[in-house]
């Protein structure tokens, strides 16, 4: 089945990898204890609202699944050792939910 992640990095590199699954199942064992539980929602607003107020930064923000196995840390450890490989593969894998990434500008010579 896989786990669910939401990835969030810029021109600086990776911001946070959010771990939906795992936050979906603290959740309800939250609500069983009668706890305030974290919404998955909420973490999604702020980090869009970071991108927002951030465009110069040049933000990207995926949501990707992840086969089992594969933890936050693994993904973390992805972008370290290869930021661009690991950057391409979510962006092909995964599904965009925000980019405001940088393209080259056409230059004119004139």
């Amino acid at each position: 089945m896989g786990s669910n992640f939401v990835v969030s990095w810029c021109c600086e590199g990776l911001e946070c990898v959010v771990p939906v699954t795992e936050l979906e199942k603290q959740a309800m064992f939250d609500i069983l204890r009668g706890k305030e539980p974290k919404s998955v929602n909420h973490i999604l607003n702020m980090v869009l609202l970071r991108a927002r107020f951030n465009p110069q930064r040049h933000y990207e923000i995926y949501a990707v699944t992840a086969e089992d196995g594969i933890d936050d840390k693994d993904i973390t450890e992805m972008f370290n050792n290869s930021p661009q490989v690991a950057a391409d593969t979510i962006r092909e894998k995964g599904t965009k939910i925000y980019s405001d990434r940088q393209t080259p500008k056409n230059t004119k010579i004139t």
